[in-house]
């Protein structure tokens, strides 16, 4: 029996690895977006998810699986980094704050009233605007999505070039291996896009496309240009406190639906439906964030995808465990992926980026769009959002428009104070944005 529970749990925290490696490679896709060099920033994903993870397994003793957020990752390269123009390293010092602060936060009794002042549909509405910015961003990187003309301001790639029709390929792959529930689809749909740009690269097709494969042994790429470089006496300016508070909320909200969903799945919450007192998940959540601004990386939590070890009968510390492994071990592949040309990766990348984009706008179902109350607010969220290119303004406006929706509409009781000061603090990113 004993031998049989080891086994399950190692099959489990195997599942949950090969359902989540995909970000070892789009993670430093997106951040190298920022400026960040590419193999560090993979160095810096694989120990922060590895590390992550294993202490979820030997700390909270749950079989969940832990690395950088895929939503918040975009919103540093692209909303901080490149929509303000403010350096890496003081986004990862805004990182490493928004963690600590969550992990105070965590330990505290404020995260029941922060959840109820947030009401259920926008957190989905979130959900949904960046599954979209995310398939927005793998259609930019696959040239399928070009900039446009005045008047028009994106317009159709030239779907004849061999590097689209390797990507489209990749998605069609993808998304039918994740149609049939196959387990690592998205890791398999990057894999096959991969295969398919070194063979077409080495008849002598494309532009990006490598004409050779790169070596497997190499050095490992220096960590130290990433590792405690955090900024955080810059992350403390006054004009980083929006940025900080979207940070920290985008880990609350991302971090207490999973936990709860997954929990649910596996059986661990209460007859009330409630975390048990003496769960660890979220502190170790919250912590994992505080490790990734040191460590080099965007914000670090649970990944939804652990719900595959769940089926394969993952219940304990053990499957996280086994899974913090596998991704530790991946170091050994670092020097053959930061060999390949920045621009071919990015191509691999979205395959991932427009299947994960798709998966997270399933929470649509949860949004009453005949209620203008809800309506309103979500419709305003996904276009600024998308239309701006910019997940933090997307954010403020849904936090901003929810309790002047709500007032005009004679509801003003139904909220708690605390929906006001969240609605203030949005005000903040539009009052200290640099235009």
């Amino acid at each position: 029996m004993y031998r049989t529970e080891n086994r399950r749990e190692i099959v489990a925290g195997a599942t949950i690895f090969m359902t989540m490696a995909y970000i070892i490679i789009v993670n430093p896709v997106i951040l190298s977006a920022a400026g960040i060099p590419f193999g560090a920033a993979m160095v810096a994903t694989i120990v922060t998810a590895g590390v992550a993870t294993l202490m979820c397994g030997i700390i909270a003793k749950r079989p969940f699986g832990m690395a950088p957020y895929m939503g918040e990752n975009a919103f540093f390269a692209y909303s901080v980094v490149l929509a303000m123009s403010i350096a890496w390293t003081v986004a990862l010092g805004a990182v490493f704050i928004a963690g600590v602060l969550f992990l105070i936060f965590s330990l505290s009794g404020w995260r029941r009233s922060a959840l109820n002042a947030i009401p259920p549909f926008l957190t989905s509405v979130w959900g949904v605007s960046i599954g979209l910015f995310l398939l927005f961003i793998g259609l930019a990187n696959a040239g399928i999505s070009v900039p446009g003309i005045p008047g028009a301001p994106v317009d159709i790639g030239d779907l004849a070039q061999p590097e689209i029709i390797i990507v489209v390929i990749g998605i069609a792959v993808t998304l039918f291996l994740h149609l049939k529930k196959v387990v690592g689809s998205i890791l398999i749909g990057t894999v096959v896009t991969m295969a398919l740009g070194f063979i077409v690269g080495g008849m002598g097709y494309g532009t990006v496309l490598p004409s050779e494969v790169p070596s497997f042994f190499g050095p490992i790429p220096d960590w130290g240009e990433v590792f405690l470089q955090m900024d955080i006496s810059g992350a403390l300016a006054v004009n980083m406190i929006p940025i900080i508070l979207v940070l920290f909320l985008m880990d609350f909200m991302d971090t207490t639906g999973t936990i709860l969903g997954l929990s649910a799945k596996a059986g661990f919450l209460d007859y009330e439906g409630r975390l048990p007192k003496n769960d660890r998940t979220i502190q170790v959540d919250a912590a994992s964030t505080v490790l990734a601004g040191a460590f080099g990386t965007s914000t670090t939590g649970t990944f939804v995808e652990s719900a595959t070890g769940i089926e394969q009968g993952g219940r304990t510390g053990k499957t996280a465990i086994v899974a913090g492994v596998l991704f530790l071990a991946m170091l050994a592949l670092t020097p053959f992926f930061s060999s390949i040309p920045t621009g071919f990766l990015a191509l691999i990348a979205a395959p991932a980026l427009v299947v994960v984009g798709i998966s997270m706008t399933s929470p649509i179902k949860n949004i009453d769009f005949e209620d203008m109350t809800q309506a309103i607010p979500a419709v305003l969220t996904i276009a600024f959002m998308l239309f701006t290119f910019n997940i933090g303004f997307g954010m403020s406006v849904g936090l901003i428009s929810y309790p002047l929706v709500m007032t005009a509409s004679g509801r003003r009781k139904e909220m708690s104070r605390l929906t006001w000061v969240l609605g203030g603090l949005g005000l903040l990113l539009f009052a200290f944005y640099p235009y």
